[in-house]
């Protein structure tokens, strides 16, 4: 299966690129420069392609992302600490970030004879993330094919929708992903904060798995008060 893979350059997408290049056809990484309060996401992303000797294609929608204001990931709001699962994290949604990316997305897959786009969303986003919910990727997926009607058939692969950020993690691990080159954090520091929602679930989804994460943090220690470990 010819598959376009959107790449943040975090753990979980990257997960999905090297597990993508073992089990199918990857064609591509596509990662988004939206506005995100750092852009030091997008290298490992290109890290990430290089090592999979695959290309890299950054598209800029800043533009697009300066209207979608609110969010602690595009604007000059502070960035909570905490797990995901509290009500302070809903500050980080950038509204229809998700869908924006993949319509560009199957655009390109379309254009490139691509038979799947890959998003590696998972059950952990959905407490707070509408646009990564099973009911908006199948949704999303029905429109796609009627958009692409007589143009393409193509799939959108979610492998992770329903499980865990610790099962990414323990597939990661058994795939041999060297976590020390993704990124998580929303700060953007020389380091991994490892107090703000997306640093306390990537620590506690390597707690669950059993597995060493390799990952420098600021804080080592606030996950367990924030996961009540």
């Amino acid at each position: 299966m010819k598959t376009l893979v959107i790449c943040s350059g975090g753990m979980d997408s990257v997960t999905l690129a090297h597990k993508v290049a073992r089990e199918h056809e990857l064609i591509g990484l596509v990662s988004f420069d939206y506005g995100q309060r750092h852009k030091k996401e997008l290298d490992f992303a290109k890290a990430c392609a290089d090592e999979l000797n695959t290309e890299h294609i950054l598209i800029d929608i800043s533009n697009i992302g300066r209207q979608l204001t609110g969010s602690a990931l595009t604007d000059d709001v502070d960035v909570p600490d905490g797990h995901y699962a509290e009500d302070t994290m809903k500050i980080t949604v950038v509204p229809n970030r998700n869908a924006i990316m993949l319509t560009i997305a199957y655009g390109i897959a379309a254009a490139r004879g691509a038979q799947a786009v890959a998003t590696a969303v998972h059950g952990g986003d959905h407490f707070i993330y509408p646009d990564c919910r099973p009911a908006f990727t199948e949704s999303f997926e029905t429109m796609q094919r009627h958009a692409l009607e007589g143009l393409g058939e193509i799939s959108l692969f979610t492998p992770y929708v329903r499980t865990s950020k610790a099962d990414i993690a323990a597939e990661g691990l058994g795939l041999g992903v060297d976590y020390r080159r993704t990124w998580s954090c929303y700060k953007g520091g020389e380091v991994h904060c490892g107090r703000c929602g997306t640093c306390v679930e990537r620590r506690e989804a390597f707690h669950l798995a059993g597995g060493s994460d390799p990952t420098e943090y600021a804080d080592p220690e606030f996950w367990k008060a924030a996961c009540h470990v």
